[in-house]
């Protein structure tokens, strides 16, 4: 593959770039709008929860949440204190560390995520996979590899 570094992009690729930003904005926001309907929860409510059911015991410290996220630990806390006033997580003392605080799913979380998890997962199948061939689908992921290896090197 050739290589164009210290070049400015062209006209052709900056359209593609351009097509690429505006189109992954309109399926985040529309998926994001029909989690909210069906659901109530939030992209963020809904990665938060993701993480805490996926995690042994349900429960995770802030800083593991927060990398799990990808969110600033400020951000996550003020997301978190909203949660935790809905009733869908609970913070809670550290069980190994009595310096930090562990981020526990409580049952209404575990069932709001429950609810959100079916009809959000048709919306994914709706809006990304179904318009795109096995090898169209196949190459998108390649360019999600090759921009997460880009922007995070370390993590491969």
């Amino acid at each position: 593959m050739e290589r164009r570094h210290g070049r400015l992009p062209t006209t052709e690729e900056l359209r593609v770039w351009r097509d690429f930003v505006e189109t992954t904005e309109r399926l985040r926001s529309e998926l994001a709008s029909r989690l909210q309907g069906d659901s109530g929860l939030s992209t963020g409510d809904y990665s938060v929860l993701l993480a805490l059911q996926e995690a042994e015991g349900h429960r995770l410290r802030s800083s593991e949440l927060a990398a799990a996220v990808g969110w600033e630990r400020s951000r996550l806390s003020h997301h978190l204190g909203r949660m935790e006033r809905r009733g869908l997580i609970r913070r809670v003392e550290c069980v190994t560390d009595n310096r930090g605080a562990e981020v526990l799913l409580t049952d209404e979380g575990a069932q709001g995520f429950r609810r959100a998890t079916l009809p959000h997962l048709k919306a994914v199948r709706e809006l990304f996979v179904d318009p795109l061939t096995a090898e169209q689908l196949a190459v998108a992921g390649e360019i999600a590899a090759a921009l997460r290896a880009r922007l995070d090197p370390d993590a491969s």
